[in-house]
């Protein structure tokens, strides 16, 4: 029997730390990375070199690597030095040589892969070197580029790109193949909603009769996301999306101790994502509840295993 496939939409460390669970299932997994960051060390590559984001990818490739630790951390080893070289991450020039060498992204994804044991395929949502978030704010400012947009702490009214960008054609066909679409947690503003805000992706996502499931946030995010509910992610996501909405919505119910909480609110200004039951019972979409969390390196994090376990036990009910 064949693998069931799905397609994973998002960027970033919630990406990356949802495949690390579920690589060790049957699956066959398509991970779908946005590529319109321009901060730190991926926003200087992408100036001098004219190239989509690389940063997130690179995170993705390490996590699905089934090579050893030291080359993992390799990878996503920064320079801390006085010339040039300062802040870069090593994997993020490995992909801006392997792109001016092949001449596209997807290659220098596919040539990785091979390098890093990685089973599962990597894709960029579009090689458009130019793609560009913009943001309408509540005040009416419209400000240009991720790093800005998170930066400007104030509230998004609507996300947009500077020009449509051309999605990938093996995109567009994983989403038609798929049996299960998933939203990565993370960012909403800068992981997920720049896929949604891509016509191309909307109408595949119309045309699927795969399910969509959101994987919620644990925590709310300062300036994009403060005080909402499970509800609230929902109902933003659905706003974004185009005939097909949500079909099903994982959260955490696990208990998140004083200290904890505390930590987040005092040190990063993020709140627990509640749970809001009689909201979430009037809407069409399906809600499942576990205890999903765990504490990695002082964070809260998705149990990676335990989330996974529940991903794959709801695709082959």
């Amino acid at each position: 029997m064949d693998n069931k496939k799905i397609v994973v939409f998002g960027g970033g460390t919630g990406l990356s730390y949802l495949l690390k669970g579920l690589k060790d299932f049957p699956l066959d997994i398509t991970a779908v990375i946005t590529v319109s960051d321009d901060g730190r060390s991926t926003g200087k590559l992408r100036e001098e070199f004219h190239a989509p984001a690389v940063g997130d990818i690179r995170k993705v490739l390490s996590s699905l690597s089934s090579t050893s630790q030291n080359i993992k951390d390799m990878l996503e080893y920064r320079f801390n030095t006085t010339s040039d070289l300062d802040g870069h991450a090593l994997g993020n020039l490995i992909l801006i040589s392997l792109l001016n060498i092949t001449g596209s992204l997807k290659e220098s994804i596919n040539e990785l892969c091979t390098l890093l044991d990685i089973k599962n395929k990597v894709l960029p949502l579009t090689e458009d070197a130019s793609v560009t978030l913009m943001a309408e704010m509540t005040d009416g400012d419209v400000i240009e580029g991720e790093a800005s947009i998170t930066k400007s702490n104030k509230k998004v009214k609507r996300l947009f790109y500077k020009e449509q960008p051309k999605v990938l054609d093996e995109v567009k066909n994983a989403i038609k193949n798929a049996d299960l679409i998933i939203f990565s947690m993370g960012s909403l503003y800068t992981s997920l909603l720049p896929h949604l805000i891509s016509k191309e992706v909307i109408e595949c996502l119309d045309k699927t009769n795969a399910p969509i499931l959101y994987l919620c946030n644990i925590v709310t995010q300062p300036g994009e996301t403060d005080d909402f509910t499970v509800s609230d992610h929902i109902k933003l996501i659905n706003n974004y999306l185009g005939k097909h909405k949500l079909d099903v919505v994982i959260a955490s119910n696990s208990k998140i101790n004083e200290d904890m909480a505390l930590k987040y609110a005092t040190e990063e200004q993020k709140d627990p994502v509640k749970i809001d039951y009689a909201v979430l019972s009037t809407l069409d979409t399906e809600f499942i509840e576990a205890d999903l969390l765990t504490i990695a390196d002082g964070t809260l994090k998705h149990h990676s295993q335990r989330l996974s376990s529940l991903i794959f036990s709801y695709l082959m009910k």
